[in-house]
């Protein structure tokens, strides 16, 4: 396979966003969990390529309440080189991370403030509801007493819990519908002095299904690292659209169904990293990483750090070197 070098990588090697991460001992998964994890056999290889990145999917999702402190914590302990945030604008312009455009599938409290659209309800409301409870419900296997009260985080209180120390992969959900959401974002990014760093260093990266929202970032900042989400289309079709992309993206967040050897190549050829979602089946990880994908999504941080047979992070950090020159350059 032809291949786009990152981070001084020798021709031939695969496409791979370089963070700083220094992976430190093995963490194993919880108790009463077996993973297996198949061989890999990677194509296109070499010992000098920096590992895939290992996105924490809404946190460590698998093991707590996604979208908690709990959860990205728990993404941090287990090796995560990103943590996931995905966007919600709360009726008085705050954003908060949560997946749902509702509160009613991962919040318990007053209905009069737990349910119905985020949009609908003001920050207040929303800080009264418990984002953890539905979790011990859900899954007894993983609960824990104390994610019973956790809260909705703001996107704010995330980056002054975190700061530099962690790596951010940020979506920005049903945009059309919270209207500012993406100015908002950029002017947190700049008060926690994090816009600056996503370009050199690939600390933050923002992602969308909306390319609308994504066009406006990149005519709003050119130098921020984008990454398209796509739906399941097909390999394809979403070929097809890949000249479109590498306009204003630098990589593309695909479904991992659509995902085969000649997207990641057409990927690749365009200078556009893949980061399938969400991959939580070891021997999906094994396939996706046998045919050179950048990094991917997972409910699991650990399952995928031990398919990529390294050691965890003890901690995310801000000293990541620069970006490959392929990316460094103005779009």
């Amino acid at each position: 396979m032809s291949r786009i070098a990152f981070g001084g990588a020798t021709a031939g090697a695969v496409f791979v966003f370089v963070l700083g991460c220094q992976r430190g001992a093995h963490v194993p998964p919880p108790p009463g969990v077996s993973v297996e994890i198949p061989t890999i056999e990677p194509q296109g290889r070499t010992a000098v390529d920096a590992p895939p990145v290992v996105v924490a999917h809404r946190g460590a999702s698998g093991y707590a309440p996604e979208h908690t402190f709990a959860s990205y914590d728990r993404a941090i302990e287990l090796g995560a080189d990103y943590i996931e945030q995905d966007l919600q604008l709360t009726k008085d312009g705050v954003l908060v991370a949560l997946h749902d455009p509702t509160l009613d599938r991962t919040v318990r409290g007053d209905p009069a403030n737990c349910t119905g659209r985020v949009i609908d309800k003001t920050l207040a409301q929303i800080k009264t509801c418990d984002a953890g409870r539905w979790f011990n419900d859900a899954f007894p296997q993983y609960a824990r007493a104390e994610y019973v009260g956790l809260r909705v985080p703001t996107l704010e209180e995330v980056f002054q819990r975190y700061g530099a120390h962690a790596n951010y992969y940020i979506e920005t959900k049903n945009p059309e519908d919270a209207p500012g959401m993406e100015d908002k974002l950029l002017a947190l990014l700049t008060r926690y002095d994090l816009r600056g760093h996503a370009s050199p260093r690939s600390l933050v990266l923002i992602q969308s299904f909306s390319d609308a929202s994504l066009r406006k970032l990149h005519q709003l900042d050119p130098s921020l690292r984008l990454i398209q989400l796509i739906d399941n289309r097909g390999s394809a079709t979403i070929r097809a659209s890949l000249d479109a992309v590498k306009s204003y993206a630098v990589g593309i967040g695909p479904s991992k169904g659509s995902v085969d050897p000649a997207l990641v190549d057409a990927a690749h050829a365009r200078c556009l990293a893949v980061h399938p979602y969400t991959v939580n089946e070891p021997n999906e990880m094994a396939a996706l990483l046998a045919i050179g994908v950048d990094g991917m999504f997972t409910n699991f941080p650990d399952r995928l750090t031990l398919a990529l047979q390294v050691k965890p992070p003890r901690r995310l950090t801000a000293s990541a070197p620069s970006m490959p020159p392929c990316l460094a350059q103005p779009r």
